[in-house]
C-alpha cells in the first residue's frame, strides 16, 4: 500500500480503538483459544507479516464494543484486516473457516488449488467447525469452567461422549497418515488447536478417551512440535 493506508483502515471503525501499528499489514484481533490459534498458526506457517491486537473476551469492554462488533458482528475472536485484499482493496473477515481458506488461497499455501484435494481439505475444516469446536468447547464449559458446578451428569456426559466419538473418527483418518489428509493443510491448524486445549487446558483427556486415541496423540505432538505453532500459540497471550 501507499501513504494512504493509515486512510484506508480508518474506514473500520475497530482501528480507532485499536490503532494499526504497521497499517500496511494484516491487522489480526485475537486472543490464544483455540480458535485464536488456528489464524496465527496460519500467518506463521505463511510467512505472513501482521500487527496482533489483544481482544480480552472476558471483558466487555472489548468484544461487545462498537468497534470490535463493526468488525464482527458476532462478537466473538478472532477477526481480521487484510489491507490488501482483493483488488488490492482493504477486505475486513471473520470466522477462522473463511479466514484460513481466504489466506490458503491468498498465499497459495497449505490449501490446494483445486481438484479433489482442495474439497477434502475442505472438508475436514467444516468437520472441524461443525462437530470438533462446538463438541469440545461444551467438554471444556461443563468439564472446567462454570457448568462443571451443575450437578445434573447428563449434560457433561453427553459431551465427553460426542468428543469420544469425535475423536475415534479423526483416530482412524489418521491412521497411516502424518496429516488428517497426508499433506499439512489449513485442516490440521483448524483441528490441532482444539486437541491441544483438551489436553492444556480442559486436562480432559481420559473423560474424552483422547488418551486412548494413539494415532490421535502423535498427531497432536507432532503438530505442536512445528516452530509456526509454537509462535502461533503465543499470540495474543497475556
Amino acid at each position: 500500500m501507499t501513504g494512504n493506508d493509515m486512510t484506508a483502515l480508518s474506514e473500520f471503525p475497530i482501528t480507532r480503538r485499536w490503532p494499526p501499528r504497521r497499517p500496511d499489514v494484516i491487522q489480526l484481533y485475537t486472543l490464544n483459544t483455540p480458535n485464536g490459534i488456528k489464524t496465527s498458526v496460519m500467518l506463521e506457517e505463511c510467512g505472513l507479516d501482521y500487527d496482533a491486537h489483544r481482544i480480552s473476551i472476558g471483558d466487555p469492554e472489548d468484544q461487545f464494543t462498537p468497534e470490535f462488533l463493526s468488525l464482527n458482528p458476532n462478537n466473538k475472536i478472532p477477526a481480521m484486516i487484510d489491507p490488501n485484499g482483493p483488488d488490492g482493496k482493504p477486505m475486513g473477515l471473520f470466522e477462522t473457516g473463511a479466514m484460513l481458506v481466504y489466506l490458503g488461497d491468498k498465499t497459495g499455501k497449505f490449501l490446494p488449488a483445486s481438484g479433489a484435494a482442495r474439497y477434502h481439505t475442505i472438508q475436514w475444516l467444516m468437520w472441524q467447525m461443525g462437530g470438533v469446536g462446538p463438541m469440545f468447547g461444551q467438554v471444556g464449559y461443563f468439564h472446567r469452567y462454570k457448568g462443571s458446578e451443575i450437578e445434573d451428569a447428563r449434560p457433561r456426559t453427553r459431551y465427553y461422549n460426542e468428543a469420544r466419538r469425535l475423536l475415534g473418527v479423526l483416530d482412524r483418518q489418521l491412521e497411516g497418515r502424518d496429516w488428517i489428509t497426508g499433506e499439512y493443510s489449513i485442516a490440521d491448524m483448524a483441528v490441532g488447536p482444539w486437541l491441544r486445549t483438551v489436553r492444556v487446558n480442559y486436562e480432559a483427556e481420559k473423560e474424552t478417551g483422547m488418551d486412548g486415541f494413539a494415532n490421535v496423540q502423535a498427531y497432536l505432538d507432532r503438530f505442536l512440535a512445528r516452530p509456526a505453532v509454537q509462535r502461533g500459540i503465543e499470540v495474543g497471550a497475556e
